[in-house]
């Protein structure tokens, strides 16, 4: 598959690393800055292009005239919505995806049509990672809560406590915890390392565990991983930013909200757009300011500015003055793993958060979803089985027929409004949303052929 990428930013250069690694795909990107471009080339087999993304003449040197994705991913949305438009009139290319920050142009209905600006697929990078955070909030404990089938399923990661109830257990004695439930657990990352669990594999206390469940069922299986945590009632969110100010419109009304912002002219401004948040003048790091609003009390503090090492620093600060949780934006995924070890609970990566969204599009066979996880070297993806026992080889086979690769599971199906967790006799049947669990990314290849049907399917 043909990608052209336009701009290499920290968006487009994660987007640039990921597709790159995969054999299938042949990566062009596009930027104006030569040093930028050449320090990727020099890290990446890919082909790159000096040049402004929405220029005619750019993108017929880039290769647009045979491309079969435009990825616009420029620090500009008109940029990236011309550069859609150019690829459609002028190269005819089949799929446009394009990076679009702000919410009105979000929200504005029947734009982004073919008939006026032929964009297929917007991301925003901004309301994501928002997304993720408030998923994180609802569920205390978790490190990741990811959605499947419109949110009917979810795969969650939580490190397990000595209360854990399954803590020095067999993972098959879970049913005997709670017989009337039922949920799989996809993957066990114990020192870093991955396994797929047996039933007789037993967990240990600080096994970082991805299960898989009906979303109703989600607080019944943390508590067999950890002690479950009181529900989030106070948050304070450092910097008043496009992701601070969403997050704070999506809590306000559940939570108690403040944020802390250092230019009084912004404040002024979101304090207009929110509420019942609280917004205060001041910088986040500073000691005083975070004992005066009784930082010790919070349930969790979000530090969102757009500096990572504000972010960083103030995160710390916080944990150190008494902050039950905390959580930084880090753009860098060096930091990402340095961060985590220290004082910090989780580290919130743009990039990671937003690759999925970019994956589900360039996935060959009926791929609707596709979660990045452990710093890209996992993924857990929602395919649709189409077809039927003659030209599929998912349909109408039972889980133990199936020739997954090695470190692949199929973890779960959804069907219709059922969810269903797999076991080696279930049946795939068409239609199904199967979400399966990859460790080893490197064998995606593998796992997509086997949501491709033959060609005598109609």
């Amino acid at each position: 598959m043909k990608i052209l990428i336009l701009g290499a930013g920290q968006v487009g250069s994660s987007a640039a690393y990921h597709l790159s690694r995969e054999e299938a795909n042949e990566v062009t990107v596009v930027d104006m800055r030569p040093d930028v471009l050449r320090e990727l080339q020099d890290r990446l087999d890919i082909r790159t292009v000096v040049g402004h993304a929405a220029h005619p003449g750019t993108l017929e040197r880039a290769g647009a005239h045979d491309a079969d994705i435009v990825v616009a991913l420029t620090d500009s949305d008109e940029t990236n919505m011309i550069a859609c438009q150019v690829a459609y009139t002028m190269f005819h290319t089949p799929t446009k995806i394009a990076r679009i920050r702000a919410a009105e142009y979000m929200v504005a209905r029947d734009l982004f049509t073919q008939d006026s600006i032929p964009v297929d697929v917007r991301i925003s990078p901004e309301q994501l990672v928002c997304e993720y955070v408030e998923q994180l909030i609802l569920y205390p404990g978790a490190t990741q809560v990811l959605d499947f089938a419109n949110g009917r399923a979810r795969l969650v990661g939580a490190r397990t406590d000595r209360d854990g109830l399954l803590v020095g257990q067999r993972i098959a004695t879970l049913k005997d915890h709670i017989p009337n439930t039922e949920a799989r657990i996809a993957a066990i990352y114990r020192n870093g390392k991955a396994m797929l669990p047996e039933g007789d594999t037993v967990i240990q206390e600080g096994d970082e565990i991805f299960f898989i469940a009906d979303r109703k069922d989600i607080r019944v299986f943390m508590s067999e991983m950890r002690r479950l945590e009181e529900p989030v009632r106070r948050v304070v969110i450092a910097g008043g930013g496009s992701i601070g100010v969403r997050l704070a419109l999506a809590l306000e009304q559940t939570n108690q909200v403040k944020i802390i912002e250092r230019d009084p002219h912004r404040a002024r401004q979101i304090s207009e757009q929110l509420n019942k948040a609280i917004v205060l003048v001041g910088d986040a790091a500073n000691e005083e300011l975070l004992l005066e609003e009784n930082i010790d009390n919070v349930d969790v503090f979000c530090g969102l500015t757009n500096s990572e090492e504000a972010n960083i620093l103030s995160s710390m600060l916080a944990k150190r003055l008494g902050a039950h949780k905390v959580m930084a934006l880090i753009n860098r995924t060096s930091y990402v793993d340095l961060v985590e070890a220290s004082s910090i609970d989780i580290a919130i990566s743009p990039q990671q958060i937003t690759i999925g969204s970019l994956l589900a599009h360039v996935r060959r066979g009926d791929v609707v979803k596709v979660h990045s996880l452990r710093r890209g070297a996992a993924e857990a993806i929602e395919a649709i089985a189409h077809g039927g026992k003659e030209d599929s080889k998912v349909v109408g086979r039972a889980i133990e027929e199936i020739e997954l690769p090695k470190g692949a599971a199929i973890v779960a199906l959804v069907r219709g409004d059922q969810v269903i967790i797999a076991h080696h006799d279930t049946v795939i049947e068409t239609d199904d949303h199967v979400i399966l669990f990859l460790t080893d990314r490197r064998k995606i290849d593998q796992l997509e052929s086997l949501f491709q049907v033959g060609v005598s399917f109609v």
